[in-house]
């Protein structure tokens, strides 16, 4: 609950709707979850930054939990795609706070650049290297357990270190 108004809907829709969903979804090199959030809001006519940000920050929060489970049973390339999934949409939560959209991972890439150097942290590029990392591994599938728990902990560095950007 939020504010006294659910946060999280769940709904059916038919195959041919989840069908086009997924495809249109990963056209666009986003979350299905991602994607109809957005819709809704456009529909809606709601552009203001704060609820886009918050959007994103909830996906966030959601995909690291999700990572964390998939850790917990040993699923390694889900959980990596998971971790990687959290630590992007924790830098859409930064620049949609600041009223831009990322649409591509350039744009997460370049944006990284950007908050890193603004904060003078290159600790925060570092540690986004480490989710790049996981979401090849999603690809790949050639990291040992022990590098893919270990870069899950960076993704978890690096999102406390951007939450603290949206304070």
């Amino acid at each position: 609950m939020c504010g006294g108004q659910v946060d999280v809907i769940t709904n059916a829709l038919p195959r041919k709707v989840l069908e086009v969903l997924e495809r249109r979804s990963a056209a666009e090199g986003r979350a299905v979850e991602e994607f109809v959030s957005d819709a809704v809001l456009e529909r809606l006519g709601i552009a203001d930054p704060e609820a886009r940000a918050e959007l994103h920050l909830k996906l966030c929060e959601k995909y690291i939990r999700e990572a964390e489970e998939l850790l917990a049973k040993k699923d390694y390339v889900q959980a990596c795609e998971k971790a990687w999934g959290a630590a992007a949409q924790i830098v859409k939560a930064v620049a949609a706070r600041e009223g831009r959209e990322l649409g591509s991972h350039g744009e997460l890439h370049r944006e990284v650049a950007r908050i890193a150097k603004e904060l003078g942290d290159e600790e925060v590029r570092m540690l986004w290297q480490s989710a790049g990392m996981l979401h090849q591994n999603f690809y790949e599938n050639w990291l040992p357990g022990e590098m893919v728990e270990g870069n899950i902990r960076d993704v978890k560095r690096f999102i406390e270190k951007l939450r603290q950007l949206l304070k």
